[in-house]
């Protein structure tokens, strides 16, 4: 059975990173992954736990996009926040997955995450443009490694 190390050498944190910061530059939005190497809970109900933690309701204009990613069973969970999900509906959010899921049963979770993660930043960027106004960092861009 693969090791949580070894689940770890299948995701480019750097490169998630700098997509993150990228799609940021455009965006007053905030976006974050958090990945849990080795769980067996309920995905979508510690996705939303962890957006929680990682105090992703806390911005000024409820712009957080969170993916949750279980790479050992290829699952992941997409969390927007109330701001997002009323500007981009149910629609987007299932596009997202279909793109995702595409790359993960490849095991290409760092393709699949940069993807969604540039998507993200487009439509963020339509609704909540960083263009003309003070554009602060409101959370790190940093992959968060969580202990589920």
């Amino acid at each position: 059975m693969p090791t949580r190390r070894d689940w770890m050498r299948r995701i480019d944190a750097q490169r998630i990173e700098q997509a993150i910061a990228q799609a940021e530059q455009r965006t007053s939005g905030e976006i974050r992954v958090s990945i849990a190497p080795l769980f067996a809970g309920d995905v979508q109900r510690t996705a939303e736990q962890a957006f929680a933690r990682l105090g992703m309701a806390g911005t000024r204009e409820r712009n957080g996009v969170l993916f949750f990613v279980v790479p050992s069973r290829r699952k992941f969970a997409i969390v927007g926040d109330e701001g997002v999900h009323a500007r981009v509906g149910q629609a987007f959010w299932d596009e997202l997955s279909a793109l995702i899921s595409a790359t993960f049963h490849d095991d290409r979770f760092t393709d699949g995450l940069v993807a969604a993660i540039e998507r993200v930043g487009q439509r963020l960027a339509e609704h909540f443009p960083a263009a003309g106004r003070e554009n602060p960092d409101e959370l790190p861009n940093t992959v968060d490694f969580a202990n589920a």
